[in-house]
């Protein structure tokens, strides 16, 4: 089996002072990668900064006759995300990985979610690929090439309670990748995500507010935790980020392990040229029927779909 390496290539990882971040940093590193390790070193919802963990994952690097610096850069912020890609330029010369892995979590119900517990969640997981994918970008224009991988969830695609704010950033990380790997075609850029499953700070502070669970149930919780190594998702972040990958614009959950793909889905449905309330009401098993679904790559693609749809002549319309 040939080894992918990633000789020659210069990645930039953020949030990579500990858990996913770190793991990607190291595998990428070991593969040959030139890594910029960025980390403000803050705690899980985002407070307070410390340089020490950049730092160390940068020695454990070193350590293991990889290269790689440290980066403390805020990427929340345009100024900080445009100095992190010019630290990896300034460094190394090109850019050619961005693995925007940054984030922090507030969670609270719905209905206690305040401006507090809104902004600075979606200045990390939303804003921040903004402001440090678009210098990273320019660079990867000009290379004609490069690679991204975004990091998205579960509870942006699937939704989860106390995490409105959460839920939506990472939703928004899922239609950003879209648009980047559409834009991105034409320049030899591929972009896709990871929602991962991992046993970092984020799950252990969300398990911890999950207390409630009944020992049985917690104890099985407990069980699975102990298999979900934050190691087992890097594989997929990297292949992603690897000269050989032939998809984007897609979504892969990784877990202890195991790898699929989530995908976005359009059923059948049901159609009259005299739509009415009644016959959403009447029609909506078929609507709803997930047999022969499609998977349009693009609202062209979806529209295409509904065109075929109401080609049918009116008289030939099911009741």
């Amino acid at each position: 089996m040939t080894e992918l390496r990633f000789d020659g290539r210069v990645a930039v990882v953020t949030g990579a002072g500990g858990g996913l971040g770190r793991e990607h940093a190291l595998l990428l590193a070991a593969r040959g990668a030139k890594v910029v390790v960025n980390d403000i070193g803050g705690s899980v919802s985002g407070e307070g900064l410390d340089t020490a963990p950049a730092a160390a994952v940068v020695r454990e690097i070193r350590e293991q006759g990889g290269e790689a610096v440290a980066d403390s850069h805020d990427v929340a912020t345009a100024d900080g995300g445009a100095a992190l890609v010019a630290t990896a330029f300034d460094t190394y010369g090109r850019l050619d990985i961005l693995v925007n892995n940054a984030g922090i979590l507030r969670d609270a119900l719905f209905e206690d979610t305040t401006p507090e517990l809104l902004e600075p969640v979606l200045d990390v997981h939303v804003n921040a690929l903004f402001h440090v994918t678009r210098p990273a970008w320019r660079i990867m224009q000009h290379q004609g090439y490069g690679r991204i991988v975004n990091t998205t969830s579960a509870a942006g695609l699937l939704g989860s309670t106390h995490k409105s704010n959460y839920g939506t950033a990472k939703a928004g990380v899922a239609g950003f990748t879209r648009v980047l790997a559409l834009e991105g075609t034409e320049h030899g850029i591929k972009a896709n995500a990871i929602a991962p499953i991992a046993a970092t700070r984020m799950l252990t502070q969300h398990l911890d507010e999950e207390s409630r669970l009944a020992p049985a149930a917690k104890s099985m919780m407990d069980a699975v935790v102990g298999r979900l190594d934050p190691a087992l998702v890097s594989p997929v972040a990297a292949f992603l980020a690897h000269e050989d990958c032939p998809v984007t614009g897609e979504v892969y959950t990784a877990g202890a392990g195991q790898v699929a793909r989530f995908f976005t889905a359009r059923t059948r449905g049901y159609h009259h040229p005299s739509l009415s309330i009644e016959a959403v009401r009447d029609h909506l098993a078929e609507i709803r029927d997930e047999t022969g679904y499609t998977v349009p790559a693009g609202p062209g693609e979806e529209i295409a779909e509904l065109m075929r749809a109401i080609a049918t002549p009116p008289h030939l319309v099911k009741e």
